[in-house]
């Protein structure tokens, strides 16, 4: 289940707390008359099932709440009461399988945002890759691709897509081509002072095979890919976060991102060349089955309009 907890103005009270009272997902609910301070009103909280949420949300942003004061949700882990077991029961739908559309977008709005924090994931994921090539070493390459953040705003242009949210989209599009080239920049530097310093050189590099399989690109990487993007956001959308970790393992996005540095300062133009190929089908392929599957769910339930802009920062 999710607690809600809505501040509305002190006229919109009853028609906030008849809205909720309707719905059968919905139970434990309090009302603080005045509590809300800035902005000034009522504070009415409840409990709701995960699949009657959106439904929920969509009413309360009927009556302008989200407008005239706000709403906010977070994840209860433990619930013990037969009055939310009712309301899970009754609510119509399984909870896996409903997506709450304002936690998608404030999900993927927050992880595409260009800020220090996601240059420096990316940053130190391409380092890790770089190291993972020049020692022959699988399991750094997997490291990098735990590290790598990249499949926030991958799923942030997917979302912007599907929902023609075009603000989402090109602030995802802006992180990723600011932060990978930049990375791959710093990675390159770091690749030409550890050659300078003697910690590999090129025979090194070449004579590894073990680690190949990054710049190698075929019709798998795609397949991958797909499978991959696919599994991202049925795992955003059902909130079964533990399944990214296996998204995160499956592609080369970052380890032949940091592969084509390593192989352009040493002046393997070819294996530069097939690595960025590898980096854009992963990209395109992660993109696509998101969008496709993002774009399924919507046709199973009504979307309500999502149009307004996401906060800057």
């Amino acid at each position: 289940m999710l607690h809600l907890r809505a501040i509305c103005p002190v006229d919109h009270t009853d028609e906030v707390l008849a809205a909720l009272k309707q719905h059968p997902g919905v139970t434990h609910i309090v009302l603080l008359r005045g509590a809300a301070i800035e902005p000034a009103g009522d504070v009415v909280e409840a409990d709701v099932a995960r699949e009657a949420t959106d439904v929920v949300v969509a009413s309360l942003c009927e009556l302008g709440v989200d407008r005239n004061g706000g709403v906010t949700l977070e994840q209860i882990d433990t619930a013990l009461s037969d009055a939310a077991d009712r309301a899970e029961q009754d609510a119509p739908g399984e909870g896996a399988d409903a997506v709450v559309w304002e936690e998608l977008l404030s999900r993927t709005g927050e992880e595409s945002r260009l800020n220090v924090t996601l240059l420096s994931f990316l940053t130190v994921a391409c380092l890790l890759a770089a190291v993972g090539v020049v020692t022959n070493s699988p399991v750094t390459i997997v490291g990098a691709m735990v590290v790598g953040p990249e499949f926030g705003p991958l799923a942030a242009i997917a979302a912007g897509m599907v929902l023609r949210r075009w603000d989402l989209v090109r602030r995802a599009v802006t992180a990723l081509t600011v932060g990978f080239p930049l990375a791959m920049a710093i990675t390159a530097v770091a690749a030409i002072a550890g050659s300078y310093a003697g910690l590999f050189d090129r025979d090194m590099v070449l004579a590894a095979h073990e680690v190949d399989f990054v710049f190698q690109v075929g019709p798998f990487s795609l397949i991958v890919a797909l499978l991959a993007g696919a599994a991202g956001m049925l795992s955003m959308t059902s909130a079964k976060s533990a399944a990214l970790v296996g998204v995160f393992i499956s592609v080369t996005t970052v380890p032949a991102a940091g592969f084509a540095a390593v192989a352009a300062v040493l002046g393997e133009w070819d294996i530069c060349v097939q690595s960025v190929a590898q980096l854009a089908v992963n990209l395109v392929g992660i993109v696509a089955a998101a969008a496709l599957v993002l774009a399924l769910r919507t046709r199973r339930g009504r979307v309500r309009d999502l149009g307004r802009p996401l906060a800057d920062g």
